[in-house]
């Protein structure tokens, strides 16, 4: 069975989050080990006469994802005296932290990481990159580089509100608005409360609820908790 690399699938120039194979950097080696980071922020409830106060989950971190790639151009059939500069095979990662040559982003691309069967387990930006040069030519032409990249995992709002399945009017969703409906049916389906139409048009800058597009995303914001029957106000 052939080896298979491991590819860095780049964003397409003129486009948002579509990938080919035209755009991707192939890693020299294979990497020996793949580190993923998560992190949950969590506050402690202050309270007196408490060894282990209550906490409570204010959000959470992007995965980071922590990769070592070798780069070699030393150890090919080329003659010593015209070998290539490694430059060449890592610039295209260092371009994947700047805004050059990536059309009318404005911004580094998103990438994609995929390997053999795993497929594409990683997608995010190169949110830091060491290049560290080990081996030189007599000419003083780099021909090795050892590259440490961290990447930090990335989403489109959309996509991560729809992965969180929640079903409460306490968390914000997204809708995608059906021919025929009104913001009046969908407050009553979301919210048990017709009269919380408002709440969605403001959250969607809509000025006439009787003019709305099928198919528009729309974003249904968390209601504030309501005091339960009898609670004091």
């Amino acid at each position: 069975m052939a080896l298979t690399k491991l590819t860095i699938q780049v964003e397409r120039t003129g486009s948002n989050l579509q990938f080919d194979d035209s755009r991707q950097i192939v890693a020299g080696f294979n990497p020996g080990h793949l580190k993923f980071t998560r992190s949950a922020n969590w506050k402690s409830q202050g309270a007196a006469l408490r060894d282990v106060p209550e906490l409570q989950f204010t959000g959470a971190e992007p995965r980071t994802l922590h990769i070592e790639l070798l780069f070699d151009t030393y150890d090919t059939d080329e003659p010593a005296g015209s070998k290539r500069k490694v430059t060449e095979l890592t610039d295209p990662m260092l371009r994947l932290t700047t805004v050059e040559s990536h059309g009318d982003k404005h911004r580094p691309p998103v990438c994609r990481l995929r390997w053999g069967a795993a497929g594409v387990f990683f997608q995010g930006v190169l949110e830091q990159l060491e290049q560290d040069f080990v081996l030189f030519m007599e000419d003083g032409t780099p021909v090795r580089a050892k590259l440490s990249c961290t990447f930090k995992e990335w989403r489109t709002n959309y996509e991560d509100l729809n992965r969180q399945r929640t079903e409460s009017s306490d968390v914000a969703k997204v809708w995608t608005l059906r021919r025929g409906e009104t913001l009046a049916a969908i407050a009553a389906e979301e919210y048990l409360d017709p009269k919380c139409w408002r709440v969605v048009a403001q959250a969607n800058d809509i000025d006439d609820p009787l003019r709305l597009q099928p198919g528009r995303m729309l974003v249904l914001p968390a209601l504030p908790a309501l005091p339960a029957p009898g609670d004091a106000r």
